[in-house]
């Protein structure tokens, strides 16, 4: 399984990102994907999960301003984020959510300045 996101870089506070993730090596049609992140410190979260059908998934800290996505045909996953805060500020990685993850890609570094 490989797993690339793309996308990420060095903002202000309210700016937007587009994060990319191209997945290959599993049936991505089977699995419900998502986007984590980890800042400095703290644990990896999930803050989004797109379904196969386009279903989403916010955590209540993202939710009206990150919005995920997905393209079945190119096996490519996205979160765009509008109003970036500096609490942002982490390593965004996207994996799958159910069946949950078994390896990790490298991420991708989003910091947000004020």
């Amino acid at each position: 399984v490989q797993l690339q996101a793309s996308g990420g870089g060095l903002v202000q506070a309210g700016d937007s990102l587009r994060l990319s993730c191209a997945v290959s090596g599993l049936r991505f049609d089977d699995y419900v994907m998502g986007w984590y992140r980890q800042a400095p410190g703290k644990q990896r979260e999930l803050v989004a999960a797109i379904s196969r059908g386009g279903s989403t998934y916010y955590a209540d800290s993202v939710k009206g301003r990150f919005t995920g996505s997905r393209d079945n045909a190119k096996n490519t996953v996205y979160l765009q984020m509008n109003n970036l805060k500096p609490e942002d500020t982490a390593v965004y990685y996207c994996n799958t959510v159910s069946p949950p993850p078994t390896v990790w890609g490298q991420g991708t570094q989003v910091t947000v300045s004020s």
